[in-house]
């Protein structure tokens, strides 16, 4: 079944309005284009990840786009870390032994600012720190970048969406120019309904592969699709394709996490509209190549 006349079937069923091209409709069909590489938590096969050395490599490798993710401290300061757990990125044990189970929301800034965050992955990086959010869009906005941005755990942090964007308003990407600049995802559709609510001129994603069925709800606010590359096909993305966003455009997807060549000529196959990776370099010369 054609991939319009699928959305189409869905989206009756579900009873939803969602903006879909008629059978009739004369637009261009889509066409292959070569997806946009995304430097997954910075380029973190090569410097640690979600630091600002990550992003710094990413943007001498000639990377514009990265992604991050973005967790709360004990006394509220936004901080760019992926688990909600210090223990694995940063030498907390060692520095709060006593403190177990070592919960990003157990400490404060002022206390996570003390932690090496480069030493676990080379000695060239020993005293690398976790930076807050305000460190870090000060430093995409000095390297040129583009931000995909994850609320991470959301369920832990109430209120952190909207924190999230007085923080990006207070950095000035809220304005026309820097929105075209960022996404803000999230693998809870709660939190990206809230974001698109807060701010619906930003650009915003739900994570993972939803069931065909709840595509037409979500396109209600969300502009993208996120999933994992091993979850997706031809036409799963085809389908995510024939629906139309919250900002009236046909639904993107962007695959995560791609490192080698094989997979990233695999999705690019799929027809997905972005790479998302921790090896850019190596997914922009498979791309690149016939």
């Amino acid at each position: 079944m054609h991939a319009h006349a699928v959305a189409t079937v869905v989206t009756a069923a579900l009873g939803t309005a969602v903006l879909l091209a008629p059978a009739s409709d004369t637009r261009p069909v889509r066409t292959a284009v070569q997806p946009t590489v995304i430097a997954h938590r910075g380029a973190s096969a090569y410097a640690p990840e979600n630091t600002l050395a990550s992003i710094d490599k990413a943007a001498k490798l000639g990377f514009t786009w990265v992604e991050n993710d973005v967790q709360r401290t004990k006394d509220g300061r936004l901080v760019v870390i992926h688990d909600d757990n210090l223990a694995r990125t940063t030498n907390v044990e060692k520095i709060f032994p006593h403190r177990a189970p070592w919960k990003v929301k157990d400490f404060t800034a002022a206390e996570i600012a003390r932690l090496d965050a480069g030493s676990w992955y080379s000695r060239a990086y020993t005293g690398t720190r976790v930076p807050t959010l305000e460190q870090y869009m000060r430093r995409v906005e000095h390297n040129h970048e583009k931000l995909l941005l994850e609320v991470k755990n959301p369920e832990l942090y109430p209120g952190i969406e909207q924190q999230i964007l007085k923080t990006l308003g207070n950095e000035g990407w809220l304005d026309r120019a820097h929105l075209k600049r960022l996404i803000v995802q999230s693998f809870s559709a709660d939190s990206v309904r809230k974001v698109h609510q807060l701010k619906p001129a930003v650009t915003t994603a739900l994570l993972g592969r939803p069931a065909v069925t709840r595509i037409g709800g979500y396109a209600r606010y969300v502009d993208l699709i996120n999933p994992s590359h091993g979850t997706l096909s031809t036409s799963y993305v085809s389908t995510v394709h024939a629906f139309v966003g919250a900002h009236g455009k046909p639904l993107r997807v962007f695959a995560w996490t791609v490192n080698d060549a094989a997979t990233a000529r695999k999705v690019r196959a799929y027809g997905v509209d972005g790479v998302i990776t921790n090896k850019p370099d190596v997914v922009r010369a498979a791309l690149s190549a016939n």
